[in-house]
């Protein structure tokens, strides 16, 4: 298997691209797991969005290595393992009790048994390679498409409170980049199965650069966010106070489980 695909000069610069956005995005929740390092405490996020990352950035590793010409779907897959996986050693290190012990056995029911569990079915099921490039192209568009509904919920937030204080301008732009430089990779590859998520991606990250056009200047009235709501869509805290609820306002990186929709892909 060749490391680039050198048929095509645009697979190569929009993987490159890829790269560097999706990096960014990586990277985003990087000042939350700093302050919570500082404060000794996880302040009732959850470990969910983190997990799941780890997860979808496994796939995409596997795939890639089944894949002729990706070699650029595996250097950021492959970072994004490490980050997330240090992302879950922080959260495990200061979480409570409950929590850790959810984040571990969720850890292992889904990065562990359900990728060793795909690993054999697409061992023992698809003897061919182009078979195998199938199934684990499907599992990846489904597993993609189905986190879809974290971006869903801030948008709403959005739409309803008249603000954008939820969804940083930066990280809706990068995410948008993402999909774009994804999917002329997928295009580019001739790949289906790395198109079609960065094509939702793309609809996605468009309507947020669009509710940014129009809540921009709107000012929001503290008594009518509730955050509340929208950490337990996205972090699922297990409780939030007055205080929690105005600094958790104050940090962008509430809204990094909407990065979600710019799979590495």
């Amino acid at each position: 298997m060749g490391m680039f695909s050198t048929d095509n000069p645009w697979v190569f610069i929009s993987g490159i691209l890829g790269n560097i956005s999706s990096f960014v995005v990586f990277m985003a929740p990087l000042p939350t797991f700093i302050r919570v390092c500082k404060k000794k405490s996880t302040e009732g996020f959850h470990s969910i969005p983190y997990v799941v990352a780890l997860f979808s950035a496994m796939l995409w590793v596997y795939y890639a290595f089944v894949k002729p010409g990706a070699f650029l779907l595996i250097t950021i897959n492959a970072f994004g393992c490490v980050v997330e996986t240090i992302y879950i050693a922080v959260y495990i290190a200061y979480a409570p009790k409950q929590a850790r012990m959810s984040t571990i056995w969720f850890l292992l029911l889904l990065d562990f048994g359900g990728f060793l569990g795909i690993l054999l079915v697409s061992h023992f099921l698809a003897k061919e390679s182009k078979q195998r490039r199938q199934l684990l192209g499907w599992i990846c568009v489904a597993f993609s498409t189905s986190v879809f509904a974290a971006p869903l919920s801030v948008m709403r937030q959005v739409i309803r409170t008249k603000s954008v204080e939820f969804m940083p301008f930066y990280l809706s732009a990068m995410l948008t980049l993402s999909a774009v430089a994804w999917l002329v990779y997928g295009i580019s590859l001739k790949d289906l199965y790395i198109t079609i998520p960065n094509v939702l991606g793309l609809i996605f990250g468009s309507v947020q650069i669009i509710l940014h056009a129009i809540y921009r200047k709107r000012k929001t009235v503290v008594d009518e966010v509730k955050v509340p709501e929208h950490s337990i869509d996205v972090r699922k805290p297990d409780t939030v106070t007055n205080s929690e609820v105005q600094e958790i306002s104050l940090e962008p990186e509430v809204d990094y489980d909407h990065r979600m929709s710019g799979e590495r892909c």
